[in-house]
């Protein structure tokens, strides 16, 4: 399973969210420290969970980063997350 893959099933399961997105974008980071040529490295994350409704910012992040600890801790570089409850406004979007 690639890590992509983990990464989705492992979110999914802690989460339950009603968006998930998730990209590798290791291939902006060729060459940089943790990067690897088969990539896989370094991901975004775009999470919108219920579960997240009333905690801050910095407890959705930890909920995250504890959810993926095994990938963090080995195959997984960096990771850029956005994590938010349903009808809070994405601030991805905002112009």
């Amino acid at each position: 399973m690639s890590i992509a893959a983990t990464i989705e099933a492992k979110l999914r399961r802690a989460f339950a969210p009603v968006r998930l997105d998730i990209v590798d974008e290791s291939h902006r980071h060729a060459g940089h420290a943790g990067a690897r040529p088969e990539g896989e490295t370094h991901f975004r994350v775009e999470i919108v969970a219920a579960v997240f409704a009333g905690l801050s910012r910095v407890a959705r992040q930890r909920a995250v980063y504890e959810a993926l600890a095994e990938e963090l801790a080995g195959p997984v570089h960096a990771l850029s997350l956005s994590a938010s409850a349903p009808g809070e406004r994405d601030p991805a979007a905002t112009a």
